[in-house]
């Protein structure tokens, strides 16, 4: 370790830290804990699928809001201070779904939900990895963009302890959403104690030049937001489907907790394959190795269809959403900002039918199988048109 290294191990430890803490709290619990309490919602509260799914899509709609908004100058200078602000709401609204039975309301909680989660995203990543990249660190973005699959696993944890508080006449849908604004709260506070101010950047706000549409960007762009609807729909639904299988408690619980724990090591493990097949060609991969768990989801027997479905699932999309994001900056080197918009937009858009879907067709059906075969058809879709423009796309990367 260099001199340089140990100056800032410290400072840079504790900052990575608390970006994985903020991505635990506004995502793993402020997004995806909707995931494990749905069943426990709908026994309790007599929502059918096509009523979750429309919550659900609630908070997606929320987070492309954010993640629109976020992408303006208004906050510069107050980053850190909205940031906590964000995850201190995403506490508050946390609590705010143990308290009604409307799905109008539920919607309106879970659409300010996302829209907390987007802006915690923004600008405490813009924190946290603005640091990284003045210490030149790879570890600083696994350790924190891990933060979220670590919340899921460990929202997953706390659904399935939750029913121990039961004694004080909550339902289990109640204790579950306390439970989480609890740890919420715990993390806000951590986050607030670790997370520097930002890390200063000689660049300044450099306006871009129009955006291009390359045919390699368009493909990219186009099964970027193709895979939002095809993730969404077991990211949202699998402990659901877990229970109408009759997986049990454990089940439901083992399920998402393994999700959690691949999401977190996802980022960090895929990256030793960029060197062989390239940061489209895995992007590829991942696309094909969801597809397949999905299928898994719904063909194997249980107690194996929902852990094979959470493995596979967590393996892939944290990955996918990365490499997606940076192959599309790599295409876009004059306009990257308008690239990642457009291209979380897309995404965004997907994410938000893809419940709707989902729920519908669940309703119809009397089962998540259909609208989770159509998602792995979606997927399989996707992986092929990335290998079939594969040589165009890693032409136009820097190598």
């Amino acid at each position: 370790m260099t001199t340089l290294d140990r100056s800032h191990s410290p400072s840079l430890a504790s900052t990575a830290a608390a970006g994985a803490i903020a991505m635990a709290v506004a995502m793993g619990f402020g997004r995806f804990s909707y995931t494990p309490i749905l069943p426990a919602m709908m026994a309790d509260l007599g929502l059918r699928p096509a009523d979750a799914g429309v919550i659900a899509s609630a908070n997606f709609v929320g987070y492309l809001a954010g993640a629109v908004l976020g992408a303006y100058g208004w906050a510069h200078g107050h980053e850190r201070r909205i940031g906590l602000a964000s995850l201190l709401a995403t506490t508050l609204l946390l609590a705010a779904m143990g308290l009604s039975s409307s799905v109008v309301v539920l919607s309106l909680i879970r659409f300010l939900a996302g829209l907390a989660s987007a802006f915690s995203m923004i600008f405490i990543s813009g924190i946290v990895l603005g640091h990284g990249l003045l210490a030149r660190s790879e570890h600083v973005p696994a350790v924190h963009f891990g933060g979220v699959g670590l919340g899921i696993a460990f929202s997953s944890l706390c659904v399935w302890a939750a029913p121990l508080a039961g004694a004080a006449g909550l339902s289990a849908s109640q204790a579950d959403w306390f439970t989480g604004a609890l740890v919420g709260l715990v993390g806000t506070i951590l986050v607030a104690l670790m997370l520097p101010a930002g890390a200063v950047s000689g660049n300044g706000a450099v306006r871009e030049k129009p955006l291009i549409w390359t045919r390699p960007l368009t493909v990219v762009t186009l099964t970027y937001g193709l895979f939002g609807f095809g993730y969404v729909i077991t990211a949202t639904f699998l402990v659901a489907m877990a229970r109408d299988a009759s997986g049990g408690h454990s089940i439901e619980f083992l399920a998402w907790l393994i999700t959690g724990l691949s999401a977190a090591l996802s980022v960090y493990l895929w990256r030793f394959a960029v060197p062989r097949f390239g940061l489209a060609g895995v992007y590829a991969i991942g696309l094909l190795v969801e597809a397949v768990g999905l299928v898994l989801t719904v063909s194997l027997p249980l107690p194996y269809a929902p852990l094979a479905g959470g493995l596979m699932l967590g393996a892939t999309f944290m990955m996918i959403t990365a490499y997606g994001l940076q192959i599309g900056r790599h295409l876009a080197p004059e306009s990257p900002r308008k690239a990642l918009a457009l291209m979380t937009a897309a995404f965004g858009i997907g994410q938000i039918v893809g419940p709707v879907v989902a729920g519908w067709l669940a309703q119809r059906t009397g089962s998540f199988s259909a609208p989770t075969l159509i998602a792995a058809a979606v997927l399989f879709v996707c992986g092929g048109i990335i290998l079939v423009e594969l040589r165009r796309i890693s032409a136009a990367l820097p190598r």
